[in-house]
């Protein structure tokens, strides 16, 4: 038996550091993880969420949701684990590996979670070792739908296609100037 020590860094616009060092039994499983990360941020915990195991260059790899999202659709590639049933030991292999939390995928709160050391202390409940900044308002990240679209499609609303062109087929309003529609 032994815990675990992860280092979890919230990713925010604030130039200093926000940080915090929770240990945590390595048996545990990662909705007890998640509900350690998110009241030591002091945050309320009420919205969906989902952690990432990453690699190195932080990239986004096997998803933990916080509730199984699949409702038993098979054509998904692979199933995503769900935080109840993921035993943190099972996960975390090696030291400094890497894990991305999401909260919130309006807001989209971003925590960097490392794990740092593996102890052979005994642990009951997960514990904040170490807390490092204050961490801003849960609700302080407007949630601008319109603004998400723009930067995920890479165009705005006026232009739906992302070109010029009114039409797919390359012609315009100008080209169909001369065109009278019949009532029939």
């Amino acid at each position: 038996m032994g815990a675990l020590k992860f280092r979890v860094l919230l990713d925010t616009e604030q130039e200093s550091e926000i940080f915090r060092d929770i240990i945590i039994d390595e048996n545990d499983n990662f909705e007890s993880l998640y509900n350690a990360i998110i009241s030591s941020f002091r945050f309320q915990g009420d919205q969906m969420a989902s952690f990432y195991i990453s690699n190195d260059n932080w990239d986004k790899g096997h998803e933990i949701s916080l509730m199984d999202m699949n409702y038993g659709d098979e054509s998904i590639d692979e199933v995503a684990s769900v935080m109840s049933g993921a035993v943190l030991r099972d996960f975390m292999e090696f030291p400094d590996q890497k894990v991305i939390l999401v909260y919130d995928f309006l807001r989209m709160w971003i925590f960097l979670i490392e794990l740092i050391e593996k102890t052979e202390d005994f642990i009951e409940t997960p514990q904040t070792l170490l807390a490092v900044g204050m961490a801003p308002p849960e609700d302080s990240r407007s949630v601008n739908l319109e603004e998400e679209e723009e930067d995920i499609f890479g165009f705005d609303e006026e232009d739906e296609f992302g070109d010029d062109d009114d039409y797919e087929d390359g012609y315009s309003d100008e080209d169909m100037s001369g065109f009278e529609e019949y009532e029939y």
